[in-house]
């Protein structure tokens, strides 16, 4: 599974936040986390709409079991073939590599549901 960012600051920062069976499939799956994730917290920290330490988030991945996903030019490629049914490019970077790995992108965010199966939406 590919954790979204704002499910992977929840999942370090926060777990009760994440909702029950959020909790029990970061528990119990293998869980990867796009450097594409770290690239959104860096660029949002540095505007200030993110209080996040984008070093320290990637220094917990390995320590809470995640592994990280590197962007790849084909995953970047992928974003183009992608229906126009979210506008944030983090997100359709997201899809585009659950899409391409494959995997199964975990989220909170409803909108992403209408990329597929490859979105598992979760509160």
């Amino acid at each position: 599974m590919l954790l979204d960012t704002h499910l992977l600051l929840w999942a370090l920062a926060s777990p009760r936040r994440l909702g029950a069976r959020a909790r029990q499939l970061v528990l119990n799956e293998e869980i990867f986390v796009s450097a594409a994730s770290i690239w959104e917290i860096s660029i949002k920290s540095a505007i200030g709409k993110l209080h996040a330490d984008p070093a320290e988030v990637l220094a917990a991945l390995e320590p809470a079991g995640f592994r990280e996903l590197p962007v790849t030019g084909a995953h970047a490629a992928g974003v183009a073939r992608l229906p126009a049914h979210h506008r944030d490019p983090f997100d359709r970077l997201l899809v585009a590599q659950a899409i391409m790995e494959p995997m199964r992108l975990l989220t909170n965010d409803g909108a992403l549901a209408a990329y597929g199966e490859t979105v598992l939406v979760v509160s």
